[in-house]
């Protein structure tokens, strides 16, 4: 079978279920990483040969997708910002029906599954009806976005902890407060919308004025950008470089060690001697 031109998600077509008595099919939650194809699992790229189907989010790996499971049926259930085609709960209930005309569900996903992917919730459904259902973890954009822009999470003598946070809506101030005490790097997911009250609330809370900030957008893609200012200023310059999502935010010390991998020798030489630890 050849694969079948994307669609936008709609309801299962009578024809997608056999006649007669059906297996239900098994659902795997496949993490497609930043959306490079090349950070695809082992694990990720078999359970797609084998899909009869494929949910895909918009951050997916999905430009090779027709290569990547040329058996299957390809359905766009991206969301973007202020518009939502289909629902989470639509969602849900495609995964379901397709399980239940006995066919082989990928639900790709840009990053992790359980790294604010709602995989949980999607466990859940399956569970729910009866379906087996398996999660390929992904490589997390919290991870590997900073490092594609050379930005260590941590540095001996710099920071030994990271925290990873959703920009989705405004921290209360008991969170801020947090993260200012801890003194660990901060990565903001789906951050840009929120910067305004990021940014201001650390300060607020006694974050330094001049504690260094990442903007790093479309990360892996031949466009990513990273913009690095300071806690005080990061508005005013995310504003001049007109930063769109996505874009994932570090907010910390280890921005100071980035590195765009071509610089020279003794440059990172002399930049490690600086920040350089004690054993």
């Amino acid at each position: 079978m050849t694969a079948q031109s994307s669609r936008t998600a709609g309801s299962v077509s009578s024809s997608s279920v056999a006649a007669g008595p059906v297996t239900t099919g098994p659902v795997t939650l496949v993490g497609g990483g930043p959306g490079a194809a090349e950070l695809l699992t082992v694990a990720a790229v078999t359970a797609l040969a084998q899909a009869d189907v494929v949910l895909f989010d918009r951050l997916a790996p999905s430009d090779d997708l027709a290569s990547l499971a040329p058996q299957a049926t390809l359905i766009d259930v991206g969301k973007r910002a202020g518009s939502h085609p289909v629902s989470q709960t639509g969602i849900e209930e495609l995964m379901v029906e397709h399980a239940l005309a006995g066919k082989r569900v990928v639900r790709l996903k840009g990053g992790d599954p359980y790294v604010f992917g709602r995989g949980s919730e999607e466990v859940l459904a399956c569970h729910r009806n009866g379906i087996a259902v398996t999660v390929i973890s992904g490589v997390t954009s919290a991870l590997a976005v900073p490092a594609a822009a050379g930005i260590p999470l941590t540095h001996r003598g710099i920071s030994h902890a990271f925290t990873v946070i959703s920009g989705h809506a405004p921290l209360t101030d008991n969170e801020l407060e947090g993260l200012t005490l801890l003194g660990s790097t901060i990565v903001v997911l789906m951050g840009v919308g929120t910067l305004p009250t990021l940014s201001q609330g650390l300060l607020r809370h006694g974050m330094s004025a001049e504690m260094p900030v990442a903007i790093i957008e479309r990360g892996f893609s031949a466009t990513q950008r990273t913009t690095v200012s300071t806690l005080s200023a990061v508005l005013a310059d995310a504003a001049a470089a007109g930063v769109r999502s996505p874009a994932v935010l570090v907010v910390g010390e280890v921005v100071r060690l980035a590195y765009s991998g071509d610089a020279a020798a003794e440059d990172l030489v002399a930049r490690a001697a600086e920040f350089a630890g004690t054993d």
